[in-house]
């Protein structure tokens, strides 16, 4: 089994990228492989509304001067999709929403090919908005028929500066618990 995570993060290996880590070493100590998608540095264009994608049936994105149909074919080889982002006021960056909205409407477009894959939402805050950020997250989810365990409190972690979220104990506790449930939750729709 596999989980792919992506990192809506302006700031390469920051506080989101240490979040989804401590997810990832629980899901690695049940022999699930991960593998983390950086956005940071990435220009990544938002959905044009052009409903090339549901002409074509293509499982593409008809925009390929940027990595997002790279990212749609991870996403369809995986079991597992994490998708994080710092919070930006009150919600995701831009270049996860652009994410969303693009690789939202492929699948949506190709019979829901992200169809009960199990998806996990994390957001990384300063002060507040995070609730409103998982939510944006978790409705791509819920939208594209996914599947997705909960976890002993909301998915989110405090801190700005990187290194901080470290310092958030409640918060790194929710990610293990959080990738102790995906784990479990992949282990039994794929036995």
């Amino acid at each position: 089994m596999r989980v792919v995570a992506f990192n809506g993060s302006a700031r390469k290996d920051g506080n989101t990228a240490i979040a989804i880590g401590y997810v990832f070493k629980e899901l690695e100590k049940e022999g699930i492989a991960t593998e983390m998608v950086q956005l940071s540095g990435r220009q990544i264009r938002g959905c044009l509304a052009c409903y090339k994608c549901w002409e074509k049936k293509d499982r593409r994105c008809i925009n390929d001067k940027d990595d997002v149909n790279d990212f749609i074919s991870k996403m369809t080889e995986v079991e597992g999709i994490i998708l994080s982002s710092p919070t930006y006021f009150s919600d995701v960056s831009s270049e996860m929403k652009a994410v969303i909205d693009r690789c939202g409407m492929v699948s949506r477009a190709n019979d829901h090919i992200l169809r009960r894959k199990v998806g996990v939402a994390i957001t990384v805050h300063r002060r507040g908005g995070a609730i409103h950020a998982l939510d944006t997250i978790n409705h791509f989810f819920l939208g594209n028929h996914m599947i997705m365990p909960g976890s002993s409190y909301w998915a989110f972690a405090v801190g700005r500066e990187i290194g901080q979220v470290e310092q958030d104990e409640e918060g790194i506790q929710t990610m293990k618990d959080l990738g102790q449930n995906m784990a479990w939750l992949l282990k039994k729709l794929n036995s």
